[in-house]
C-alpha cells in the first residue's frame, strides 16, 4: 500500500511549518471528538423523516436534497444546525496543539467555530472568511487566516449542504475555489478529519493535477486503517480494505501522501510529536551578568555558543539579559548575516524587557506574562551566569531563578550551565538534588559543572540538546 511513515511526514510537515508555508485542512471528524456531529448524525433524523435509512446512504448531500424537495424548503435543515452546533462542546486536544503551532492557514467544511476559538485563546489575530465578501478584506495585522468554505453556524441558511448548495457554489463561492486553488499550489496541507468526499475539493484537486500534472505540491492526510472489528462478516473487511487501498493510491494522483493510523487517538501522539519537534529547536537564553567570575572569556563563549547554535538551526530567543543579552544577539546576528541561506526571523526572536513597576500588582502580573510568554515560544532553557549588583553586592538574579520555576512549570527542558556560577549554580544545584525528573541531564552534570573551556562547553550543550530531540522522536 503507497502510505507514508508517521516519521517521514512529522519531518516533512515541520520543515513547512518552519519554513511558513504549512496549512492545514480541517473535516468534520476534527470537530467530532470535542462532541459535535458528523454529516451522518446530523442528518439521521432528517433521513428518518423520509423514510431512508442514513445507515444506507453513501450520498448525504443527495439525503439533505431529497429532505429538502419533500419539504418544500430548508427552514429544518437551518434549524438542526443551530440546534447541533450550539451545544455545549468538550475541549479538543488535535486543535489546541495545531492552535499552539505557527500555523497561519486553515480551511475547513465545518460550521463550528473551534478553530478560531481556539486560535484565539491563544492570543492570535484571526481573520475569518465565511462569504465572498470577507475575501477581498483583510484584518489588519492578522495572525492566522480560517476559511470556512461551506459556512458558519452564524448563518446557517448559507450553509453548503444540498445538491442546489454544491450546484451552485461556483455562482455564489466561487472566490473560494480560486483562493483554495493557490494555497494548494502554494501550501502544504495536512488534511485531518476529511474523508476527501466533498465535490467541491475533488474538482479544485483534478483542476490542480491537469494543471501541474506531476509538479504538484506535497500534501498529507492522517486516515484511521480499516479495521476488522469494524465490520460483521470477512467480506465486509475485505470489500471494506480494498476500497481503501484504492483511494490512498487515487489521493496520490493529487500528491496527497496517507498515514495509515490503527486509532484516532493516534492523531493526538502525531501533532503532539510535531508539536515537541517544534519546539525541542526553540532555545531561550536565560541569564544576566553584572559580573562574570571565573569564566574570562564570557563574552566571546556567549558569542560562540549562539553562533553555534544558529549554525546548526536552532531558533534562538533572548530577553536582552544584562551582560548576556547583547552578545548572545550579536553572535546570532553574524552567523545569520554571514549566511544567505538563513534569516533573522526564522532563527531569532529579541524581546527587550519592558520596565515594571514591582510594587504594584499590576506590575508584578504583567512581569509574570512576559517571561511566560517568552518562555512559552522554546522547548529547551539555557540558564547562564545569572547576578545583578544590589546596594554594592553582587547577588544571584531573582528573575533567572524565576524564569527556572516557569520553565519547570512549563515542562520545558533545561540545561544549568553551573560552571557560569551564580544564579546557574543554584539552578544547577536544585536539578542535581531532583536528577530523576532530569534524565537527559544525568550523563552530563560533572562536565556543567567542571568545564570551562569554551569550545567543550559548547559541544556538551549540543550533545543534550541532540539527545533532547531523539526523546522528541
Amino acid at each position: 500500500m503507497s502510505t507514508i511513515t508517521k516519521k517521514e511526514f512529522i519531518r516533512e510537515y515541520l520543515k513547512a511549518i518552519n519554513e511558513n508555508y504549512a496549512a492545514v485542512f480541517a473535516g468534520a471528524g476534527l470537530s467530532r471528538s470535542a462532541g459535535y456531529v458528523d454529516w451522518k448524525e446530523l442528518l439521521s433524523d432528517l433521513a428518518d423523516d423520509i423514510g431512508l435509512d442514513i445507515n444506507k446512504e453513501t450520498d448525504l448531500v443527495a439525503v439533505a436534497q431529497y429532505y429538502k424537495n419533500e419539504r418544500g424548503g430548508r427552514s429544518a435543515i437551518n434549524q438542526i444546525i443551530m440546534d447541533k452546533f450550539n451545544e455545549n462542546i468538550e475541549n479538543n486536544v488535535n486543535i489546541q496543539v495545531l492552535s499552539e503551532l505557527p500555523i497561519c492557514t486553515y480551511w475547513t467544511t465545518n460550521y463550528d467555530s473551534l478553530i478560531e476559538q481556539q486560535l484565539k485563546k491563544q492570543n492570535k489575530k484571526v481573520d475569518v472568511k465565511i462569504n465572498q465578501n470577507n475575501l477581498s478584506l483583510s484584518l489588519r495585522n492578522r495572525d492566522v487566516v480560517v476559511y470556512k468554505m461551506h459556512g458558519d453556524i452564524s448563518d446557517p441558511s448559507s450553509a453548503v449542504l444540498t445538491k442546489d448548495d454544491y450546484e451552485a457554489y461556483n455562482i455564489y463561492r466561487s472566490l473560494f475555489s480560486t483562493a483554495l486553488q493557490g494555497d494548494l499550489i502554494s501550501k502544504t496541507f495536512v488534511f485531518i478529519g476529511f474523508s476527501f468526499a466533498d465535490p467541491n475539493l475533488n474538482s479544485i484537486l483534478s483542476r490542480i493535477r491537469v494543471l501541474l500534472n506531476d509538479n504538484q505540491r506535497s500534501h498529507y492526510c492522517l486516515l484511521k486503517k480499516i479495521n476488522r472489528n469494524d465490520y460483521k462478516t470477512d467480506e465486509d473487511y475485505i470489500y471494506a480494505s480494498t476500497k481503501q487501498k484504492l483511494r490512498i493510491e487515487d489521493l496520490l494522483r493529487y500528491s496527497i501522501n496517507t498515514v495509515l493510523i490503527d486509532d484516532y487517538k493516534e492523531i493526538t501522539e502525531i501533532l503532539l510529536n510535531l508539536k515537541n519537534n517544534y519546539f525541542a529547536r526553540r532555545i531561550f537564553m536565560s541569564g544576566s551578568a553584572y559580573e562574570y567570575g571565573k569564566w574570562d572569556s564570557a563574552p566571546q563563549f556567549l558569542t560562540l555558543l549562539s553562533q553555534t547554535l544558529i549554525k546548526n538551526n536552532y531558533h534562538i530567543i533572548t530577553g536582552f539579559g544584562n551582560g548576556v543579552g547583547s552578545f548572545i544577539i550579536s553572535g546570532s546576528l553574524d552567523e545569520i548575516m554571514n549566511n544567505k541561506s538563513k534569516n533573522v526571523e526564522r532563527y531569532l526572536t529579541m524581546r527587550p524587557r519592558p520596565s515594571f513597576d514591582l510594587q504594584t500588582d499590576n506590575g508584578k502580573l504583567l512581569q509574570k506574562h512576559y517571561h511566560e510568554d517568552m518562555i512559552g515560544q522554546s522547548g529547551v532553557v539555557v540558564f547562564l551566569f545569572g547576578n545583578k549588583k544590589v546596594d554594592n553586592n553582587v547577588v544571584n538574579s531573582s528573575g533567572v531563578i524565576k524564569e527556572f520555576q516557569i520553565a519547570t512549570s512549563l515542562n520545558k527542558y533545561v540545561i544549568p550551565i553551573g560552571a557560569t556560577g551564580y544564579a546557574a549554580k543554584q539552578i544547577y544545584d536544585e536539578i542535581k538534588s531532583n536528577i530523576e525528573k532530569y534524565k537527559y541531564l544525568q550523563p552530563y552534570m560533572d562536565e556543567l559543572l567542571s568545564c570551562r573551556l569554551d569550545d567543550q562547553m559548547i559541544d556538551i550543550i549540543l550533545n543534550i540538546l541532540k539527545d533532547i530531540n531523539e526523546i522528541k522522536q
